[in-house]
């Protein structure tokens, strides 16, 4: 994972041209998820917009990108963990001001512990979180992941087994890892953009010989979506239209909340968000090894929490998700090399931007499940293997070291997931919360130099003090 362009790198140094290229190719990859998540939670009552959501996240990001001071090179999208706490907020009859409420207060539960992080420090982390924990805990995020990357391959989204479905995804697949390691400098930046896009026509030519011939399982494109968009009569809303912003359908909703729906709401957020918060530490753990920079130290865990918590909050208040930092945007930036933050930036200007014109929103909402299945097989295949390099300097032939592994995969992997009432604790913040209590009780926690050693192994050949604007070969070609 050689990283071409680093945090500090800006337009002027990479060309214009490569960064905004770049940001697309970031947004195709946080696409897919971030509308899918309003996708399930919708009903006929509380419908949610997908351009809403799209806007929520760029406007969310731009927060979490000025609060960590333009230090941490990630995207903010909807955020799975929290589906069940929406369902369940929408299924009430909360509606929108249920999704609003619920996301402060998983907000509040960022902002509470980053000012613990802030008059603590960060140690406790680096002791209670070393490499063995981290490192498979990585691994599991992209593994877990791994399961909705295959099912919209093998089934484009639906229900049933569609061989069509397969060819689009692995020939998508192919296409990214081709334009990575075999295409030339400008392909290497673009891999994403370049496979959707031929999975896309591929998917395309398919979908429309499917319809001349009148043969449903060849049709893996959905047509309709264009047809709901621009059918019937012109109108301006057809090129140009505003978003439906959560906190607005809330005010033509009325309040309907009380104390004991506040109460709750309350029990429905507040424990997943410290669940989130595990998994905030892993994706900045990762992101840290692939970009050789300790994010937990600079910009520091008080403002990444404080950035995805606030972040998080502006975002819900537009699209009605609650937000969080991306895999997806973490393993584009590993296999594209493009690590620089004003990339990101340019990611949510153009998310917002977008937003409000139908026909872009249209058209990222008709690229096939399986297309997009084909490109998260290299997205979470990276995240995985991230995780595994953060582990390749641990001991596994000490058995303190290799419980703790094993204790995390398998229980991750298999899903071992803890539910009391209406609460869930998912199967990765189980997996890390054993992972911490097998390395506590078996003496993890004693020798700190030892934890020290392998949290810097966790870094993998990145000199933490080597220039983060752009590479050697890069700055010999950027223009100054």
């Amino acid at each position: 994972m050689e990283i071409r362009y680093g945090i500090n790198a800006t337009p002027k140094q990479m060309g214009w041209g490569v960064t905004l290229v770049s940001a697309f190719q970031q947004m195709l990859a946080i696409m897919a998820a971030t509308l899918l998540v309003p996708m399930i939670v919708g009903t006929a009552d509380v419908p949610m917009s997908h351009a809403a959501a799209l806007f929520g996240a760029g406007i969310g990001t731009i927060v979490y990108w000025l609060f960590t001071k333009r230090k941490s090179p990630v995207f903010l999208g909807s955020s799975f963990a929290f589906l069940f706490a929406m369902t369940t907020c929408v299924g009430a009859g909360y509606g929108y001001w249920g999704l609003i409420i619920g996301t402060a207060f998983a907000a509040l539960v960022y902002v509470a512990i980053a000012l613990v992080v802030r008059f603590v420090g960060t140690n406790w982390v680096q002791k209670l979180m070393p490499a063995v924990i981290i490192g498979p805990t990585v691994a599991l995020i992209g593994l877990s992941l791994s399961g909705s990357a295959t099912g919209w391959a093998m089934t484009n989204g639906g229900d049933d087994y569609n061989l069509i479905s397969i060819v689009c995804a692995v020939f998508t697949f192919f296409i990214i890892v081709l334009a990575s390691a075999k295409g030339n400098k400008t392909l290497k930046l673009i891999p994403f953009i370049v496979g959707i896009g031929a999975g896309y026509l591929l998917a395309l030519a398919f979908s429309a010989i499917g319809v001349c011939a009148n043969i449903p399982y060849l049709q893996v494109l959905d047509f309709s979506v264009f047809i709901n968009a621009f059918g019937g009569g012109f109108k301006f809303s057809m090129i140009f239209d505003v978003p439906a912003f959560t906190f607005v359908e809330a005010f033509k909703q009325g309040w309907q909340i009380d104390g004991a729906a506040i109460g709750s709401i309350a029990l429905a957020y507040v424990p997943v968000a410290f669940v989130v918060f595990a998994e905030h530490i892993a994706d900045h753990k990762n992101l840290s090894s692939i970009i050789g920079k300790d994010l937990i130290k600079d910009p520091g865990l008080s403002r990444t929490l404080l950035g995805d918590g606030i972040g998080s909050l502006v975002g819900g208040l537009f699209g009605g998700c609650a937000n969080t930092t991306y895999g997806e945007s973490v393993g584009c930036i590993a296999i594209s090399g493009n690590a620089s933050t004003w990339t990101i930036f340019c990611t949510a200007i153009g998310c917002i931007v977008l937003s409000f014109f139908t026909p872009f929103v249209t058209l990222v909402s008709s690229i096939p499940k399986c297309v997009m299945g084909g490109a998260c097989i290299a997205l979470y295949g990276f995240i995985a293997v991230s995780g595994l390099k953060m582990i390749k300097h641990v001991d596994l032939n000490d058995n303190r070291n290799l419980f703790v592994v094993s204790a995390i995969l398998v229980s991750g992997i298999g899903g071992l997931v803890l539910t009391f009432g209406k609460i869930q604790i998912t199967a990765i913040a189980v997996a890390l919360i054993l992972g911490i209590l097998t390395n506590l009780i078996l003496g993890g926690f004693k020798k700190e130099q030892e934890t020290t050693e392998s949290m810097a192994s966790a870094y993998g050949d990145f000199d933490p003090d080597a220039t983060d604007d752009v590479t050697a070969t890069d700055k010999d070609e950027a223009t100054e």
